[in-house]
């Protein structure tokens, strides 16, 4: 499937106010996006519709082939993997983190009287193993760090090998360390063979991974530009974004802004 997100004019409006104005965005499958922009500017309530959390006010979003509002969502759901802040305060902080992995099957985030074959557990110990994480499997999500917590959740949400793989703000809040193990291994899973289409958002250009392609940049629920990464990480398109003069440069695949 070489598109697996198309939106066209959608609008989602709340209280009156447009939190999402008018975005067309077409993401293919080979391609690995981020979201940016500043606080307020649609992204998180954006990757909701992708992730088929939320419907349009206005404007159509195709997801995966599929139309919101035509399509069963516990059909469409388990083929997209989603990892946020909102999913993370659902998991119970007593869970295993096995089990935290392997109940993506069902796409729910307790354990309570599902069946589970061999074959999930099979593949939950083994993506926990692909994220350095085998070795917490037993241990309690609510013991584990912020840097750990994340990771678990990504696995989490790659265990059902979705076409589409959406990651709403992935390092925030993580120390310096953390951070950069993260975006390391997560900037190997976008760069590695047979990786779906990935879509992260963050505020932060220094957030982005190696491996990414194409980047969407909103501002007051509006698209500001979208394109080639090098296209839209600049002084430019960024300065108009946030309201700031700006120096972007680039390095290795990374990127960082500062205020002039």
């Amino acid at each position: 499937m070489p598109t697996v997100l198309k939106l066209s004019d959608v609008s989602v409006v709340r209280n009156g106010t447009p939190v999402v104005d008018s975005v067309d965005w077409t993401v293919e499958s080979e391609e690995r996006w981020v979201v940016l922009g500043p606080n307020g500017a649609g992204k998180t309530t954006l990757l909701q519709v992708a992730a088929a959390q939320t419907h349009p006010s206005s404007g159509s979003a195709e997801v995966l082939g599929d139309d919101l509002g035509s399509v069963d969502l516990f059909d469409l759901r388990p083929r997209i993997g989603f990892a946020s802040t909102t999913i993370a305060r659902r998991i119970p902080p007593k869970e295993k983190v096995v089990d935290v992995v392997l109940t993506a099957a069902y796409s729910v985030t307790g354990r309570w009287n599902e069946e589970y074959e061999g074959v999930d557990v099979r593949r939950a110990h083994r993506v926990l193993d692909e994220w350095n994480l085998d070795h917490l499997a037993e241990r309690s999500f609510g013991d584990l760090s912020d840097g750990e917590q994340k990771r678990v959740q990504i696995a989490r949400s790659v265990m059902t090998d979705p076409e589409l793989l959406l990651l709403d703000e992935p390092a925030a809040s993580l120390d310096l360390g953390s951070r950069e193990e993260l975006l390391r291994m997560l900037g190997g899973y976008a760069s590695s063979e047979g990786s779906p289409a990935i879509v992260m958002v963050t505020h932060h250009v220094e957030e982005i991974p190696r491996g990414f392609t194409h980047a969407l940049l909103l501002s007051k629920g509006a698209v500001v530009a979208s394109g080639p990464l090098d296209e839209v990480v600049t002084a430019e398109t960024l300065g108009e974004a946030f309201g700031l003069s700006l120096t972007v440069t680039a390095e290795d695949g990374r990127y960082t802004a500062r205020a002039v």
